[in-house]
């Protein structure tokens, strides 16, 4: 995620949070008993937000059908979830604001009740889900996504021309019933109906597009499994154009809704995403995903998102590469390789700011050496700006502008202490063995220690898990 301004100042699958059931004495012979189904826990196991995704339950895809009417602003449909219980269970949860007229496991109809203050939408089957056993869900809604609320956060963005569901940390629960935490990837299928005349967007490939009497059905898919807060669909008026880059499918949106002259900057803009895309390669390897592209919205969420195969933008004009470079290194670093924990968010926004820099230094710009040394010149010791611990910044802190950019004066410095080829070796190896998983920010230390040869205890720690400014020594990259 960036905000409207440039360079923001913005595993394998494990699923946590198991309840523990049972007696701990030890039964007598002939007296061995299976352990009761319990319910699943209302959440992952994350410090941060304690209910998002849940315990019991590993999600392998979503099919969301939903129709949107852009006048009233009211969302109805069904989600499809294929998943797999990870614990005997009386009962699970999905994350979900809606309002919910039914619910079927396997075909059957399910009890359900919302709790949590309507987040968690707990779903007791007929007959308990044993552990290993597969399940389809099938969740009925209808509702005004705009009335809803979590976290404190109102993420609807809508008005009654269009409509945009982009938002970090939390978005699905705005649109469709999800694990919603990134340890939970999932393949998304999304259909959307609106009324003639107007488009869809989302991830990955269009599918198809069939038009009724009233009511058109756009169908996208992305190929690779995603974090749920990624999926995306906006729904309005859009000028679409579409090609291939070296092999690449690419396509890309922008908002009729906007002014003549920002919807011709911001095509101009959009236009660059395949040329960005081919030059992130040349230092993090090929593409993750199947397909890329990017939409500005016409609305003003004052912020970027790198959705996965498609980020969305505000309009900022033409001259914004960087931001496109930000959400592009994104989907590298925070899609392909997801947080563990919100806690490790500097592998995200620190990465993709770095990558911003790096672009700087091979068009014509700084050095990524230069930029490290103005931030830390530029900056005094007693600032508000040292002050944040990077590697566990906090729930309130997890998109502080420190995050991004001291982010990447870590990398920079990590760059500097090891030197250039071991860095990039470092930063390949990274991307190659956490491929389509999750990855936390002491996984990544102990890498970049192994890829160097070098004990970088005290160097992470000054950088990451510090509140002050890392001294300048050849230690801390500042030598």
């Amino acid at each position: 995620m960036t905000t409207r301004a440039p360079s923001r100042p913005l595993f394998s699958l494990a699923l946590l949070a198991t309840l523990a059931v049972g007696s701990t004495s030890v039964p007598a012979a002939g007296d061995v008993r299976a352990a009761a189904p319990v319910d699943g826990a209302s959440g992952i196991g994350d410090p941060y937000w304690p209910l998002d995704g849940n315990g019991g339950i590993d999600v392998s895809s979503y099919e969301v059908s939903n129709r949107y009417a852009l006048a009233t602003k009211r969302l109805s449909g069904r989600t499809r979830v294929e998943l797999t219980a990870t614990q005997d269970l009386a009962s699970f949860s999905l994350d979900f604001l809606l309002k919910v007229s039914a619910v079927t496991v396997d075909g059957e109809r399910a009890d359900f009740a919302k709790t949590d203050g309507g987040h968690e939408l707990r779903i007791t089957p007929d007959e308990p889900l044993a552990a290993g056993s597969e399940h389809t869900v099938v969740v009925s809604y209808a509702d005004r996504p705009s009335r809803r609320s979590y976290a404190g956060e109102r993420n609807w963005l809508a008005s009654r021309r269009e409509v945009i569901t982009m938002n970090e940390p939390h978005m699905a629960p705005w649109w469709f019933p999800a694990n919603d935490h990134p340890l939970d990837k999932a393949v998304v299928d999304v259909k959307v109906r609106v009324p003639n005349g107007r488009e869809v967007i989302s991830n990955g490939k269009l599918r198809g597009r069939d038009v009724g009497r009233r009511w058109t059905r756009w169908h996208w898919r992305a190929d690779e499994p995603m974090v749920p807060y990624l999926a995306f669909f906006a729904a309005g008026d859009f000028t679409i154009e579409k090609g291939r880059h070296r092999g690449l499918p690419w396509l890309v949106a922008v908002s009729e809704s906007l002014s003549a002259r920002d919807q011709a900057a911001s095509m101009r803009l959009m236009r660059k995403t395949p040329a960005v895309v081919a030059g992130l390669e040349k230092d993090l390897g090929p593409y993750p995903f199947s397909v890329v592209g990017g939409i500005t919205t016409g609305l003003n969420p004052g912020f970027a998102l790198e959705n996965q195969t498609r980020p969305t933008y505000p309009a900022v004009g033409a001259g914004y590469t960087s931001l496109v470079v930000h959400e592009l290194a994104h989907q590298w670093f925070g899609d392909d390789i997801a947080v563990q924990h919100w806690a490790d968010i500097w592998l995200n926004e620190g990465f993709a700011t770095f990558m911003e820099w790096r672009w700087t230094e091979t068009h014509g710009g700084r050095s990524g050496a230069a930029i490290l040394r103005s931030y830390y010149d530029g900056v005094g010791p007693s600032a508000d700006f040292w002050k944040v611990l990077i590697g566990d910044p906090g729930a309130e802190r997890i998109f502080d502008g420190a995050v991004y950019s001291r982010g990447a004066m870590t990398l920079q410095a990590l760059r500097n202490r090891v030197g250039d080829d071991v860095f990039w070796r470092i930063l390949r190896t990274w991307i190659r063995e956490q491929k389509g998983g999750n990855g936390s920010s002491t996984e990544f230390e102990e890498l970049a220690a192994r890829v160097s040869g070098q004990d970088l205890r005290s160097f992470f720690t000054a950088w990451l898990r510090t509140p002050a400014r890392p001294a300048p020594t050849a230690d801390n990259g500042l030598g």
